[in-house]
């Protein structure tokens, strides 16, 4: 039976970033790194954006290049799926029946594509963008393609939105809730991009949802929604959400709640057994103590970080500011903070120029979003960093540079 000092399930983000991590921390134990998906470790998000629109190549969106594979410490098995973990054998068990035994086990395997659950919609020109596979099936369908409907007004459903309205295609998107980014966004960003999808041609409907998809020959045809309306479409794309995939751990006994819940050094309840990246519930101070899930590769990054200090019997890093980011058109927003609830949201802008939208909970600044604004991005990332000790009235006032405001925010704390 193979045996690894430290096994990681799941070759995206994540356990490639503990790959690294573990190497630079000077970790000499034995590592094994095992996917489901049969090709190279790569990057997700260009997938539906530059991979799409061929401004990025397969060979462009490789975490690592070939020969990392081959010279480095770490063994890559893709092709395969871990279907049993046995945390008091320490061992796991394969879709092909194999045994692995590890010494230290991180579970990394991320998240799949909600289904819409429906009659149709296991047609073949319905798909939701998550994988490589995914990517490349969609950019075969949108050469012959004329129009797309997508469900679900969030950043990948947005972004893919984006891509296909540059390619030419009529496009509409279907949000169940009264605005776009309902989960992520205020009403100031989310009606910003709700006018710049507009002006590029997109069709947005809010507050309704599908209720029949009209199939012929095995493709479907037709989008019938909740208000009645019946809107044909060449391709349907489906953005409402992930579902962790976290079912071997949940069977062998750990601790669940959104996702697999994991302390400060990404430790699961399951002995010796960590998980990082998208399936991660873990206590974040930027969101107030809260247990949170994020699905952004910053936050991968520090998980890995945090694993491998751990690992290697080093002092944990410091949690940087949780952020994020949507490329959608020639628009970038950029996110710093965790929106776990807020009373009420403060924009400072002037004009038609860049758009900075701050969120405050019981008095303070707890996130903000920056749209075309990269340098008061950094400033807000100082300012969370430090507290975000600043009025609403301070944040609002555009006559005083966020700079000033970062250095009360350090005084109010020293």
């Amino acid at each position: 039976m193979q045996h690894f000092d430290v096994l990681i399930v799941g070759a995206g983000h994540a356990g490639v970033a503990l790959v690294g991590q573990l190497a630079k921390s000077g970790y000499d134990g034995s590592v094994g790194i095992l996917d489901s998906q049969d090709c190279r470790p790569y990057e997700r998000p260009p997938l539906s954006k530059g991979y799409m629109l061929g401004e990025v190549r397969d060979d462009d969106l490789l975490l690592r290049r070939e020969d990392y594979w081959s010279k480095g410490n770490a063994r890559l098995v893709t092709g395969t799926t871990v279907t049993r973990v046995d945390p008091g054998a320490r061992t796991v068990t394969t879709d092909s029946g194999e045994e692995i035994g590890y010494t230290h086990l991180v579970w990394a395997t991320g998240a799949s594509a909600r289904v819409l659950s429906m009659p149709g919609a296991d047609a073949e020109n319905v798909l939701s963008v998550r994988t490589l596979e995914d990517a490349r099936r969609l950019r075969t369908l949108a050469t012959d393609a004329q129009r797309a409907v997508l469900i679900g007004g969030g950043y990948i459903g947005l972004e893919t939105a984006a891509t296909l309205a540059e390619l030419g295609k009529q496009v509409t998107v279907v949000e169940l809730q009264e605005r776009l980014l309902a989960r992520v966004a205020g009403t100031t960003i989310a009606e910003h991009l709700r006018r710049v999808h507009e002006d590029h041609g997109v069709r947005v409907l809010l507050g309704t949802g599908v209720s029949e998809l009209g199939t012929t020959d095995g493709v479907v045809t037709s989008v019938t929604l909740t208000d009645g309306q019946t809107l044909p479409t060449d391709v349907l794309i489906v953005g409402i959400g992930v579902e962790p995939l976290v079912a071997p751990l949940v069977a062998a006994g750990a601790t669940t709640g959104n996702g697999v819940l994991v302390d400060a050094r990404c430790r699961t309840s399951l002995p010796n057994v960590y998980a990082i990246g998208d399936i991660a519930a873990q206590p974040n101070e930027f969101a107030g103590g809260a247990v949170v899930r994020l699905e952004s590769v910053p936050n991968t990054t520090e998980q890995a970080r945090l694993v491998a200090a751990d690992l290697s019997g080093a002092e944990p890093p410091q949690r940087g500011v949780p952020w994020f980011w949507s490329n959608q058109y020639d628009v970038r927003l950029q996110t710093a903070g965790i929106l776990t609830g807020f009373d009420h949201e403060v924009p400072r802008h002037q004009g038609d120029g860049p758009l900075v939208v701050g969120y405050f909970k019981d008095g303070r600044l707890i996130a903000a979003d920056c749209v075309d604004a990269p340098r008061d991005f950094s400033m807000v990332k100082a300012l969370l960093a430090a507290g975000g000790a600043v009025t609403a009235e301070e944040f609002a006032d555009i006559s005083a540079p966020l700079g000033t405001l970062v250095k009360r925010s350090r005084a109010a704390v020293s």
